[in-house]
């Protein structure tokens, strides 16, 4: 039952969250705003980097390059200019969604 709540949790905070931020706060753009959202997944790239590739009891913040504190401090900074702010929301909600997945973990 417990890996059923983590499967939706994570996969609602990728997914279902983006929407009704990009529903709330930008109306009149939520395609686009939500398509920005969801494209910042693709730093799920550094996986394939990764031996195995998915390990389900490895957290991926701190370990894998795009999820690093380095990554992670760039990716708050995207927050401030508004020209990159839904990249940074869409970012650093991925990592917080990928940490709440670590406490899961084995």
């Amino acid at each position: 039952m417990e890996e059923v709540v983590r499967f939706i949790v994570h996969y609602g905070l990728h997914f279902v969250f983006p929407f009704a931020l990009a529903w709330r706060f930008s109306p009149q753009k939520v395609v686009r705003t939500y398509l920005i959202l969801l494209s910042t997944m693709i730093v799920d790239i550094d996986h394939l980097w990764a031996q195995p590739i998915f390990d389900p009891c490895r957290c991926s913040i701190g370990f894998h390059p795009l999820h690093s504190y380095w990554a992670i401090a760039i990716y708050l900074i995207l927050l401030f200019p508004v020209t990159t702010r839904w990249w940074g929301v869409g970012l650093v909600l991925h990592m917080i969604t990928d940490l709440q997945d670590c406490w899961w973990s084995c």
